[in-house]
């Protein structure tokens, strides 16, 4: 036969090690409960680390129980009070729940397990407040408008500006005569002076100093090239574009 009487003085016994000062006796008085046996009295809070004291808690409730003779065989007597903004309704529904886990938890000491799920309810209904906050902040994120394409770097830009630099070499050699790439640094023409000297009406004319043979070399495109004066570059290619359209 089991004794009932021993299973709830152990169950009583291992709440008040686990709760401690949230756990306490009661008179039946104050219960609310039917009943003259011994009562005992709760106190929970939602399950939140932002709230440091019990004066920042929003919410607080007391789980008040009493066993029944035949308890944990039979349920026992359950009530819920409001220590602090619950409202009644919200009082019942979480009494009717309870009761109905406490049908479902028969043969078993039950009043942790209860008091657990009364917590967890506290929690889910009272900081849903918290949980809904990243929600507000992803909507925001979404409307921010991400621009597109590829960023720029110091080594993008780097290879850009040599690319750049390559293919604008390559124009100009095409603007220049063949004779004024081939002749040597000293006998080279600036573009003024290659269009003063009326050397621009016939393409291919060879640039050769008084008095010194015709030389030849490969032509080796460096900076001398690119040290040429831009202004001179310029009426160079104006005077290359004129002649084309005096021929047409």
């Amino acid at each position: 036969m089991t004794d009932y009487l021993q299973e709830q003085e152990m169950e009583i016994e291992a709440l008040e090690a686990i709760l401690m000062d949230e756990f306490r006796e009661i008179d039946s008085s104050e219960s609310g409960l039917n009943t003259s046996n011994r009562c005992f009295q709760i106190v929970l809070c939602p399950q939140d680390d932002n709230f440091d004291e019990a004066s920042q808690v929003p919410v607080q409730l007391a789980l008040v129980f009493s066993h029944t003779e035949e308890y944990p065989d039979k349920p026992p007597l359950l009530n819920v009070k409001s220590i602090k903004g619950i409202r009644p309704e919200d009082l019942a529904l979480l009494k009717e729940n309870l009761e109905n886990e406490a049908k479902e938890n028969l043969g078993m000491a039950m009043m942790y397990t209860l008091a657990t799920s009364a917590k967890e309810w506290l929690t889910e209904k009272f900081c849903s407040d918290a949980v809904e906050e990243p929600v507000e902040t992803e909507k925001q994120e979404d409307e921010v408008i991400v621009p597109h394409g590829e960023a720029v770097t110091v080594e993008s830009f780097l290879a850009w500006r040599e690319r750049f630099e390559a293919e604008l070499a390559l124009e100009r050699a095409k603007l220049m005569p063949e004779s004024a790439l081939t002749a040597p640094k000293e006998k080279r023409l600036t573009g003024r002076q290659y269009f003063e000297s009326g050397r621009h009406s016939t393409k291919g004319a060879t640039l050769v100093a008084e008095g010194s043979e015709e030389e030849e070399e490969d032509i080796d495109f460096d900076e001398d090239f690119e040290d040429d004066d831009e202004e001179d570059m310029l009426e160079h290619y104006l005077a290359e574009k004129s002649a084309e359209g005096s021929i047409k």
